[in-house]
C-alpha cells in the first residue's frame, strides 16, 4: 500500500517547504498516488479476465450425490469426524486437535457414523447387520 500523499509532504518537509508553492508538490503527489492505484486495479481486473483453465471439479455422481444427502442426514458430531477424517484425509489425532476432543471419541464417532452412513446409503446392509447381531 502506498503512503498518502500528506504522510510524503511530512516526511520530506524539509525539502518541500523550500518549493515555492509546497501545496502544488502535494496535490501532485495526490494525482500520482491516485493514477498508480487506478493502474494497478486495471492490472488486476485485465488479469482476471484473462481466459484460462478454469478450476477443476470432480464430475457429479449419483453415488456422491447419494453421499452428500447422507452426510447432511448424520448428527453434527458424526458429520464433523467423518468430513475431517476421510474426505479431508487427515489423522484421527488430528482430527482430535481440530475438535478439541479425545482421539477415543474421534474413533467412536468414527464407528458410529460409518455405521449410520452405510444404512442410510444401503438400507439392506442395516436390516442384515441388524439380523446378524
Amino acid at each position: 500500500m502506498g503512503s498518502t500523499s500528506s504522510t510524503r509532504a511530512s516526511t520530506r518537509w524539509p525539502q518541500v517547504r523550500d518549493f515555492n508553492v509546497p501545496e502544488q508538490w502535494v496535490r501532485r503527489v495526490a494525482m500520482n498516488l491516485a493514477v498508480d492505484g487506478l493502474r494497478r486495479a486495471r492490472r488486476r481486473l485485465a488479469a482476471m479476465a484473462r481466459p484460462g483453465p478454469g478450476p477443476v471439479t470432480p464430475p457429479i455422481s449419483v453415488e456422491r450425490v447419494a453421499l452428500a444427502d447422507a452426510l447432511q442426514t448424520l448428527p453434527r458430531s458424526y458429520r464433523q469426524v467423518i468430513v475431517l477424517h476421510h474426505l479431508l484425509e487427515l489423522p484421527v489425532e488430528q482430527v482430535a486437535r481440530e475438535l478439541g476432543i479425545p482421539a477415543g471419541t474421534v474413533k467412536g464417532r468414527l464407528a458410529r457414523g460409518r455405521r449410520t452412513l452405510a444404512a442410510r446409503l444401503d438400507p439392506a446392509a442395516e436390516e442384515v447387520a441388524t439380523n446378524d447381531g
